[in-house]
């Protein structure tokens, strides 16, 4: 349904550093780097970061990654904390989303909240 979503960071270097590792585990890697903006996917980049230049004062955006399963989900979980991420939500089922929903929320240094998740049973 989306083409590509985006948050302006504070600081591009942390933020990307961030993405880098939190993202591995998913699959996905910086397939542009403009500088001033990078690009994150698998084939395509679909998720940017850029500096940070309109807007007044912080507006929590969320983002949830598609993770291929549950192990997954984990190893994001395990790469965002090892990056130094405010933990929201560990991994869990979250019945209240769906039975088989499996997620873990982070913030990102730029406190965006931020998911990996799986829909599948395992």
């Amino acid at each position: 349904m989306l083409d590509h979503v985006g948050f302006q960071c504070a600081d591009m270097a942390a933020s990307a550093a961030f993405y880098d590792k939190v993202l591995a585990p998913l699959g996905l890697r910086r397939l542009a780097d403009h500088k001033v903006a990078m690009g994150y996917g698998g084939d395509f980049p679909d998720f940017w970061i850029s500096e940070l230049t309109s807007g007044n004062g912080f507006r929590e955006s969320h983002i949830a990654f598609k993770a291929a399963d549950r192990a997954a989900v984990d190893a994001f979980f395990a790469a965002a904390v090892e990056a130094g991420a405010e933990v929201l939500h560990e991994p869990a089922v979250h019945p209240e989303y769906h039975e088989n929903y499996y997620g873990a929320f982070v913030r990102d240094p730029d406190g965006n909240n931020v998911e990996a998740v799986s829909h599948g049973p395992v």
